[in-house]
């Protein structure tokens, strides 16, 4: 029962030893990590200013944007670092730190993707009542237990992780501080940690794919119900891309978690890319620049500022 941990901070490998290639990754990452900031962050800053659109479905977009910048900033700006400085030291504290944002914001996520999924089956399924069913305030406690269930279960995560004795190596092989990398290097029994990580992580996945997977099987349903051929083209072509999205999520998750801690190699490190980096770049522009309402706040938006700028330039 002795909790003892001897290890002060880890190293972290980092996605390559190559010095060929830290520049160019380094630019890649700094442009992905801008295009994530400035999409996700700009979407956030629409939403709010744009009162057209304060109905919950570019709310549940306002907050995807808000959690797809937060946990992408709990892993990119240190692994950036790494790759232009060399600084692949993290402390024990830190790294416990990136464990509990980075899974509790991933986890909001999760769940996000289930509340719009559910939406868009009112929406399309049942437009008459559709008022009625996503009010405001259900689409406000839909918002917060995503919240209160993601950071709860990040709490259980970070406690059971860092619970765990580490005394022999600090090498962490891999480009952050993710859970299963950290648990091998554990030199006390881990086996109920794995298990509890496991049930955990599955709960998670697969009650949020459970709601995505029964709202577009009425969604595909209503569909096929409709006679307009545009109708059908409109609908299938956004359910297809939100659904690409959310392949690409819970593929890579799934890959990561849902698999015995001795499978976990070097091929992780591409997958995790995919979750923490470039899902965060998409998620904009699959979800949010391809819609009309927003592109027309976008440009209102624009106007506005030109006409204050030009005010302000002669003095009125």
């Amino acid at each position: 029962m002795e909790n003892r941990t001897d290890v002060t901070q880890f190293i972290l490998l980092g996605l390559t030893n190559d010095p060929d290639l830290q520049v160019p990754l380094f630019i890649t990452f700094l442009i992905i990590y801008f295009i994530t900031l400035l999409g996700n962050l700009g979407m956030v800053f629409l939403i709010v200013l744009d009162s057209h659109l304060h109905t919950p479905m570019y709310v549940f977009l306002g907050h995807l944007s808000l959690v797809d910048f937060c946990y992408s900033s709990a892993v990119t700006p240190k692994v950036m670092a790494g790759l232009l400085m060399g600084d692949k030291v993290i402390s024990y504290n830190a790294c416990a730190a990136q464990v509990f944002f980075f899974s509790g914001f991933a986890t909001v996520e999760n769940y996000l993707l289930a509340s719009m999924a559910y939406d868009r089956y009112a929406a399309v399924c049942k437009p008459l009542h559709y008022t009625t069913t996503m009010t405001m305030n259900v689409c406000t406690w839909m918002i917060i237990s995503s919240y209160v269930i993601s950071f709860l279960n990040a709490s259980i995560h970070t406690g059971d992780t860092f619970s765990l004795s580490f005394c022999k190596s600090n090498v962490v092989r891999h480009f952050f501080c993710e859970i299963p990398s950290i648990m091998v290097l554990s030199c006390s029994d881990r086996r109920m940690s794995e298990l509890i990580l496991v049930s955990v992580v599955t709960f998670n996945i697969f009650l949020a794919l459970l709601v995505i997977c029964i709202s577009y099987m009425f969604i595909f349903i209503t569909i096929l119900k409709m006679g307009s051929a545009m109708g059908h083209r409109k609908a299938v072509s956004t359910c297809a891309s939100h659904l690409t999205a959310v392949s690409i999520f819970y593929g890579t998750v799934i890959f990561m978690y849902l698999q015995p801690s001795t499978a976990h190699s070097d091929t992780d490190k591409v997958a995790s890319v995919f979750y923490t980096t470039v899902i965060p770049m998409l998620n904009p522009m699959v979800y949010s620049l391809r819609n009309k309402e927003v592109k027309c706040a976008f440009f209102n938006l624009k106007s506005a500022f030109i006409l204050w700028m030009q005010r302000k330039s002669l003095g009125l």
